[in-house]
């Protein structure tokens, strides 16, 4: 009797070790892509990065064989503007047309799409999902690995960057301190996109907020915000970084207008800020043909006229 409960005692502990082990596993690989990532994972999104992580580990030669020197391998990181201003206005098709391979990566769930349009089934882990100017920021302050398991890292396997933050938060600046914090931030992402001169960065800035959802103290402001990150201010002795001004192409430019400095009208449907399909149809060639001309330019050394 005594033999029977000490096999079962003994067989009990070495479950419960076992279980042990896997959470103190489990534990030290959150703890690790965490450090890798910066903060702002979750336990709940746990799983999701792990794989995300193995497949673009896996994935990253296919990703590197379309650098070809001539700047053709092209990424956007974006959320659901870049998304419609992809499918609707023509911008994979345009590019693909051009002679460049073009990847886009939108939310984490969906992750990176490939020069086909293809989903990747993984994605380059964006903390929290954030590409507001404080995601921007922590994006770029993160540590760059020889493999893919952190955003920035995925990002620097493409030779041409294009980024750009959801207009909400980018746009809904309540005071000239916070405008003076958003600058501080891009700043920042200047400095690290300084230290990659064989890379070519585009910033878009964010698009102007319908009048539904903002008011002219913070259409002001975010004018004066896209204004600087194209400013010469900003740009100058910065060769490989370049600003597209989605901001000014889309915003209201009559100052007697009571939607000045917000979507225009004939870009907008209803409330929402998301600018409508007339806008994407006629902005997706425009910005195709400043990122081919930016590459243009920045291997010829010839400065950009900004648009």
């Amino acid at each position: 009797m005594m033999k029977v409960w000490t096999k079962s005692n003994s067989r009990i502990k070495i479950g419960l070790g076992l279980i042990g082990l896997v959470l103190v596993l489990s534990l030290v690989g959150f703890l690790s892509l965490r450090a890798l990532q910066g903060r702002g994972l979750g336990l709940r999104s746990l799983p999701r990065n792990i794989i995300s992580a193995v497949r673009a580990v896996n994935d990253r030669q296919t990703v590197s064989q379309y650098n070809q020197g001539k700047f053709t391998n092209v990424i956007f990181l974006h959320h659901s503007t870049g998304e419609n201003l992809i499918l609707q206005g023509g911008v994979r098709e345009l590019f693909t047309k051009a002679g460049y391979d073009f990847w886009d990566h939108g939310y984490n769930p969906q992750g990176l799409r490939d020069p086909t349009g293809k989903y990747t089934g993984y994605s380059y882990i964006v903390p929290r999902d954030n590409t507001d100017p404080d995601g921007m920021a922590r994006i770029f302050s993160q540590r760059v690995y020889d493999i893919p398991i952190n955003t920035l890292s995925g990002l620097l396997q493409h030779e041409v960057i294009i980024i750009k933050s959801c207009f909400a938060p980018a746009n809904n600046i309540k005071s000239d301190g916070q405008l003076e914090t958003y600058k501080s931030w891009y700043l920042g992402v200047r400095d690290t996109m300084d230290r990659y001169p064989d890379k070519t960065f585009v910033i878009v800035t964010s698009p102007p907020l319908n009048p539904a959802e903002t008011n002219s103290e913070e259409a002001t402001r975010a004018r004066a915000f896209a204004d600087w990150l194209k400013s010469e201010e900003f740009l100058s002795g910065h060769p490989n970084i370049f600003t597209f001004d989605l901001f000014g192409n889309l915003a209201e430019e009559n100052p007697a207008a009571t939607d000045f400095n917000m979507l225009r009208q004939t870009y907008r449907n209803g409330g929402d800020s998301h600018p409508n399909q007339l806008a994407n149809e006629t902005i997706g060639p425009v910005l195709v043909d400043f990122v081919t001309e930016a590459i243009g330019g920045q291997e010829a050394g010839v400065s950009l006229e900004i648009r």
